[in-house]
């Protein structure tokens, strides 16, 4: 961008110069003019010369070299040079846009490792992350950025993840913990055991969706491609019918008059507003997603997105937290926490999630010489007895086999009955929950016009349906294996138009297939989830399914400017192109057509940069 700024400042100081400078010599000021073009223009003429060796001739440099050169055989050097020096404004307008829109993106860049801390034997060795293996022992000393995939075997720290997450509070790590390629270690030192080579790592296969987000073109650009292809051809053969039949066919019409209009048309026609600025919006609108934390891996994506009517949603990990906590204790006979203290010491030796949600709850050390006699009965639960009370905690199965009453009304969650010397002692309810934001991704979603929102979900109805009760979705679909939840999807895609687009959000491995399936597949909270990143076409960052109504606002806006420049493009062009053929506009205004419209058109695609109130 700097050669191209500082060729064009002194292009144009000859041009000025040309312009402005009186002198006798009749050949000072066509040499002045011809220094300025080879300054400003000679690149371009280069690059039209190498085109049409490779084949390549109906091009904007093609154009412009044309259009330039006949303009100086014409005797009109000043609309010669000032054709070209607008037109390389242009360009340098374009490369600015297209460097802050991939800014935007670049910082994820940063993500990318520059060295692993081996541990061979005693010794640290530095080395590249592409040559460690599976297995092998890292070191992370702080401040320095997590090279791959590994889990904690000693040590502490906390690890700022907001390159990845985007969210700003670091997060607490320990020995046992899952760390990810990219995040940064603030202040412990980490040993860790690599669980994934560099190239299956979470950076890397960021890195890949950023560097490969702009080759799937949207529907718009398509269009765009396939117009510039018979578009340009089309124009240069009626420029030449413009520049030889009216000369031929009409009393006193004069070669020069005609050739100055073809050269005209030739610039207005060129489509450099349409090529660069349909692309550019759509860079814009990826870029500024991704300063939400929102990666979507094509235009073509982020202008489906702006069509959908049907979000779909998985329940456990999307809308919930996927983390099971003790929500209700319901005790007879005892306090609650007397319940719970002997429930999870009764719970302490396994190691199922409501044994452990449990021993969270009663978040104190277990002391094993209270408990004695342990019996675990599969698929019911756990009696044992401790200090010197026979406590029998399971689900209703173990009441039943135990001859024990229990409490048999509808109860929403994972019920743990508890039975203290065969007598019932009350239930502990265990659930997940619902995520901070999902009430207002709902909300927002409504809000933004999507039509229908719907769970789908392995859950049972009594917990599914009061999700969606809470939460306002439309439909919920409850007790699905992963097959069910695609033959559910088709059912939905049979009831929309054909037009309207269905989203799907899921979080894991089981929602790969109807991530697939789906129109656009989001994939929420999916760093951790390999298959979900590989199904889903756009992936949410920080876990928060509020940003799914972000994103579906950023696409319409990005849409929306796409169509704005598209239309303000075709139809300045056509105006000029039939002012030139009549004569009417001159170079100068042909310029405006040209370069004008491109610069109004990239600056006008800057705005899918700005997602602040989004």
């Amino acid at each position: 961008m700097k050669k191209r700024l500082y060729r064009i400042i002194i292009g144009a100081v000859f041009f000025i110069a040309a312009l402005l400078i009186n002198i006798d010599v009749y050949w000072i000021k066509p040499v002045l003019f011809l220094i300025s073009y080879i300054i400003v223009g000679g690149d371009v003429v280069i690059r039209a010369v190498q085109n049409i060796i490779h084949g390549k001739v109906f091009d904007e440099n093609f154009l412009m070299s044309i259009a330039t050169i006949g303009a100086f055989f014409v005797g009109d050097f000043p609309e010669g040079v000032a054709v070209m020096l607008f037109y390389q404004v242009g360009e340098l307008f374009q490369s600015y846009a297209v460097n802050k829109s991939r800014k935007s993106i670049a910082s994820l860049m940063d993500i990318r490792p520059d060295y692993a801390n081996v541990k061979r034997e005693d010794e640290l060795v530095k080395v590249d992350p592409d040559e460690v293996q599976i297995g092998d022992i890292i070191v992370i000393k702080a401040g320095e950025r997590v090279p791959l995939d590994a889990t904690i075997i000693e040590g502490n720290s906390m690890v700022d993840t907001s390159a990845l997450t985007g969210e700003s509070v670091p997060r607490e790590v320990e020995v046992g913990n899952e760390i990810l390629s990219g995040c940064i270690n603030i202040n412990g030192v980490i040993t860790a055991k690599v669980t994934k080579e560099y190239g299956e790592s979470t950076v890397s296969k960021i890195l890949d969706l950023v560097e490969n987000a702009s080759s799937k073109k949207s529907n718009s650009e398509q269009f765009i491609t396939k117009f510039a292809r018979y578009y340009t051809p089309t124009v240069v053969i009626i420029a030449v019918l413009i520049a030889l039949i009216p000369p031929i066919i009409i009393n006193g019409a004069t070669f020069s008059d005609w050739i100055y209009r073809a050269l005209s048309f030739l610039v207005v026609s060129c489509p450099c507003a349409l090529v660069i600025s349909i692309p550019l919006s759509f860079f814009g609108g990826i870029g500024g997603a991704s300063r939400k934390g929102i990666l979507v891996k094509g235009s073509n994506y982020l202008e489906a997105l702006a069509k959908t009517e049907i979000v779909v949603f998985d329940k456990t990990g999307t809308l919930t937290k996927g983390v099971f906590r003790v929500q209700e204790i319901h005790s007879e006979g005892y306090s609650e926490e007397e319940l719970l203290e002997l429930t999870a010491y009764t719970e302490s030796y396994s190691n199922h999630p409501i044994s452990l949600s449990l021993k969270s709850a009663y978040g104190k050390e277990i002391d094993n010489s209270r408990i004695t006699d342990i019996e675990e009965i599969s698929g019911h639960g756990i009696i044992a007895v401790v200090d010197e009370k026979k406590v029998v905690a399971g689900n209703s199965k173990l009441m039943l086999k135990m001859n024990i009453p229990y409490y048999e009304g509808e109860l929403i969650g994972t019920v743990v009955h508890v039975a203290i010397d065969n007598q019932y002692a009350g239930y502990i309810i265990i659930a997940d929950e619902l995520k901070s934001d999902s009430t207002q991704a709902i909300k927002a979603l409504k809000a933004a016009g999507i039509k229908q929102t719907v769970m789908l979900t392995g859950d049972t109805k009594n917990v599914a349906s009061k999700v969606g009760e809470t939460l306002g979705l439309d439909k919920v679909y409850s007790d699905l294996l992963p097959g069910d939840k695609v033959d559910k999807l088709e059912e939905l895609f049979a009831q929309k138009p054909a037009n309207n687009k269905l989203a799907f959000v899921g979080d894991g491995i089981n929602d790969a297939p109807v991530l697939a399936r789906a129109d656009i597949g989001i994939a929420m909270g999916a760093l951790g989830s390999d298959a979900a990143i590989e199904a889903a076409d756009i992936v949410i960052m920080t876990d928060e399914p509020s940003k799914i109504a972000t994103a579906i606002k950023i696409s319409r806006k990005t849409l929306k400017i796409a169509q704005q420049n598209m239309i303000f493009a075709i139809g300045i062009k056509i105006l000029f192109l039939i002012l030139s053929v009549f004569g009417i506009s001159t170079l100068w205004e042909a310029v405006f057509a040209d370069v004008g419209v491109t610069i109004i058109a990239i600056i006008n695609s800057f705005r899918a940069l700005n997602v602040k109130n989004m």
